[in-house]
């Protein structure tokens, strides 16, 4: 590849040197390196061959080294020379003998050094590279050599490190080499660095196709594997980054009506960022108007629609607003509003706003449906339905969401109802003229008034009508006088009778009426213009209920008497009194029999039962008489009197006659019959539970069974209680337990001057007593205490004899025992 070049230098030259005039060789230094020089000269007629020779400069005509070229060839070199020697080169033009035709001759020193290769390279973007490298001393400036497989070849001048090299091809590998320039001439390229451009910047198209999103296309950028596109909004510092192997991307969620920046760049398979693009201005199409609101404007010549919206979103750039209306209306507004002109009565407009900017328009806001106001109702009809009513109905007219009622009656002008149906009902008066019409609304207004219609109604019904029982079996009806009636017809109904009453006083009264029935009354007021007045509202009343009949009583406990009875009755409640001297009890049913509950004992009461309802209360039934069983005694005692023999007493007992008490056992029973509050009974066994129970009986032999706390008798007293003497004035005390006992044992003895105790844990039968004085007479009791430590006081004491004998005890004598006292 380097000879073509050379070659195609060389016949420049060759060309060169013909178009010359012929005025005799001449020679000059092209390139020099530090081991060779390439020579040029011009070319010379008659020339067959050209020799080039190089010799030191300190001695010329000593030639050490030459070389031969053709009649054709102006440039050529000579290699293999010395560094740091000056040489004078000659070129000769010989002919076809070899006889110098011309000769012309030069000096020069040798080239700069080989330089080291560049230090680093990198792409500045796709077609410019940066080079750094070492500089070196006495250089002039420096050539970068740049070259590629593809044939490239170029060679720049730069003068400092670093360096740019423009106008190369994006994304393509370049070998570089540095050469140093000085005089005379350059030195050899070291040996070459490999370089790659990155890929250019994607040419980016935008588009905003709606109002919170962004399209950005781009024609695929060779060899790129991934794209980034960084967008940021105007105003703002955030960025953000989107990567894609698409050459297309969709940014969503963007402010409407804002400007955005982007810009975008390719990535190589190497993993390398390719040029950036240039910052590419997108604004998003304005957002759709929001809060549309339409009203009706009315002046002196015509009736419009004012719309208006929200000015939301950012406002960049010029904006303008084109509303339409279905029916063929249009404006234009760079505002919030404008007005949609002229508009009727009953007319339904469907309207939509878009908003444009430099992005494009908006898609069209949610179309707002508004009717306006519509038109009169016709075909007024009235009926008076019932007791002081006047319906007034009307044909419907399209798009009404109400109509409006107007009523006049004299110089009052009224609004009795606002309805959404083709009639209104409304209090009216009777006896009085009446102008009525109706208006037809919907959100955008009133319709004008339309027809009035004009309408005398009849005589009124009566005010403030009561039905009241005044007995049993009478109903008295009162009313207030009405306006323009003379005579009253009173009617009242039950499914047997119908019983009228017609009388100008405004009071009427119904006798030997039938208990628990219904009846119906209307009073009509009439006269003789406009007659009677059948609408007026019938009063439901009913009569008294009728009283119970057959009374039974069924006792089902000592406190609860069941009670039942006959009655005819619809609905009634039903109250059964229970009464005595200083007692009442009463029970609630719906039904034909309750139970009294709580009586108290010992106590004679009546029954009677009442019905009540909303109407009034029954006579009472006839009354029966009962007796309750006689009370428990209250409080009950029962007291030890010895160890066999118990008294119990009792507190007193309403109703009762005479009592029996019992004591009763696993080991036997004891009981008593009498009339008192007490009774004495022996038979009682020691150390056991007793259950006590008492049957009482009232004057006519009711009987009542109680129960009271059970009754232990006291423990039993130890028995074969023995006394001797131990050592050192001691005396030990044994017996033996009745039974096996959890109770402690005491034994107590007691001298005329000094008394001694001890006491022996449960299960022991024996204790002992320490430093007793003899020469005395001692009392000696055995007794067990009771769980809460005292004493059963039946045991009997013993008495015993303790002589002396020295100092000490002789000896100790029984003489025999007595209860205690």
């Amino acid at each position: 590849m380097g000879a073509v070049k050379w070659l195609v230098f060389l016949v420049f030259l060759n060309f060169y040197s013909q178009a010359s005039a012929q005025s005799g060789i001449q020679v000059s230094v092209f390139s020099i390196t530090s081991k060779t020089v390439i020579l040029r000269w011009t070319r010379y007629s008659g020339a067959s061959s050209y020799k080039i020779s190089a010799a030191l400069s300190s001695s010329p005509s000593n030639i050490i080294a030459f070389a031969m070229y053709g009649p054709n060839t102006v440039m050529g070199s000579i290699t293999s020379l010395s560094e740091d020697v000056a040489y004078t080169f000659t070129v000769e033009a010989l002919d076809a003998t070899q006889t110098v035709l011309d000769s012309a001759s030069t000096e020069t020193s040798k080239a700069p050094d080989m330089m080291e290769p560049i230090n680093n390279v990198k792409p500045k973007d796709s077609r410019t590279l940066m080079l750094e490298f070492n500089p070196t001393m006495g250089t002039t400036s420096y050539i970068i050599r740049v070259e590629n497989t593809n044939g490239f070849f170029r060679e720049d001048t730069v003068s400092s490190s670093p360096a740019e090299i423009n106008n190369l091809h994006p994304y393509t590998e370049y070998q570089l080499s540095i050469m140093a320039v000085k005089d005379p001439g350059r030195s050899q390229p070291p040996k070459p660095v490999t370089a790659k451009t990155v890929l250019p910047p994607p040419q980016l198209v935008t588009s905003s196709p709606s109002n919170d999103s962004i399209i950005v296309t781009w024609p695929p950028v060779a060899h790129a594997v991934q794209y980034t596109v960084s967008i940021y909004k105007f105003g703002f510092n955030t960025q953000e980054h989107y990567n894609t192997t698409n050459t297309s991307l969709s940014l969503t969620g963007l402010d409407a009506g804002s400007l955005y920046l982007i810009r975008s760049s390719a990535w190589d398979p190497e993993g390398r960022e390719g040029e950036k693009s240039l910052y590419v201005n997108q604004t998003t199409r304005r957002p759709l108007p929001a809060s549309v609101s339409v009203l009706v404007v009315k002046s002196d010549i015509m009736i419009g629609l004012s719309v208006s919206w929200d000015l939301n979103g950012d406002d960049d750039g010029s904006i303008e607003y084109h509303v339409t209306s279905d029916q063929g209306l249009n404006c234009n507004s760079t505002s919030s509003s404008c007005t949609l002109s002229p508009v009727g009565c009953g007319e339904v407009h469907t309207i939509q706003i878009i908003a444009s900017n430099e992005a494009g328009p908006s898609l069209p806001s949610s179309p707002v449906v508004f009717i306006t106001f519509p038109c009169p109702p016709e075909s007024l009809t009235l009926l008076e339905s019932s007791e002081g009513d006047c319906t007034l109905t009307w044909n419907t007219v399209p798009y009404a969401d109400g109509y409006e009622t107007v009523v006049r009656k004299g110089n009052i002008s009224e609004t009795p109802c606002n309805s959404t149906s083709n009639n209104c009902t409304y209090q009216c008066q009777c006896g009085y003229n009446y102008l009525m019409s109706v208006m037809a609304y919907n959100q955008a207004g009133k319709s004008p008034e339309g027809r009035i219609l004009n309408h005398t109604t009849v005589p009124c019904c009566p005010d403030s009508v009561s039905v009241s029982a005044v007995s049993t079996d009478t109903l008295e009806i009162t009313w207030t006088a009405s306006l323009g009636a003379d005579l009253y017809e009173t009617r009242a109904a039950d499914s047997s009778e119908v019983i009228l009453c017609n009388d100008t006083a405004p009071v009427c009264a119904l006798s030997d009426l039938s208990c628990d029935s219904s009846y119906t009354v209307v009073v009509k007021p009439c006269n003789e213009i406009s007659g009677c007045n059948h609408a007026c509202k019938s009063h439901t009343r009913d009569t008294a209920p009728c009283m119970p009949t057959n009374l039974i009583l069924n006792q089902s406990n000592s406190s609860t008497i069941s009670v039942s009875w006959t009655t005819n009755n619809r609905a009634a409640n039903y109250t059964v009194s229970a009464d005595a001297e200083d007692v009442r009890r009463t029970c609630t049913t719906s039904g034909n029999g309750c139970d009294i509950t709580d009586l108290p004992c010992g106590s004679r009461f009546e029954f009677s039962v009442t019905a009540t309802s909303s109407a009034g209360r029954s006579l009472p039934s006839y009354s029966t008489s009962l007796e309750t069983e006689p009370c428990c005694p209250v409080n009950l005692t029962v007291d030890q009197v010895t160890q066999a023999m118990s008294n119990v007493s009792w507190s007193h007992a309403k109703g009762a006659q005479s009592f029996i008490t019992s004591l009763t056992s696993p080991h036997g029973h004891a009981r008593c019959h009498t009339q008192d509050s007490h009774c004495l009974m022996g038979c009682i066994t020691c150390g056991t539970n007793y259950t006590v129970t008492m049957e009482v009986f009232s004057m006519s032999g009711h009987l009542s069974n109680c129960t009271y706390q059970g009754f232990s008798s006291s423990p039993c007293c130890p028995s074969g209680i023995k006394l001797r003497l131990l050592a050192s004035n001691s005396l030990r005390v044994s017996w033996h337990s009745s039974t096996a006992s959890s109770l402690s044992t005491m034994a107590t003895i007691t001298g005329s001057s000094s008394n001694y105790t001890c006491t022996a844990s449960p299960g022991e039968n024996s204790c002992d007593v320490e430093n007793i004085q003899c020469g005395r007479v001692y009392n000696l009791v055995v007794t067990p205490l009771t769980a809460e430590g005292s004493k059963v006081p039946f045991c009997p004491l013993r008495h015993y004899s303790v002589t002396c004998s020295g100092s000490n005890i002789g000896k100790v004598t029984y003489r025999g025992k007595r209860s205690v006292e």
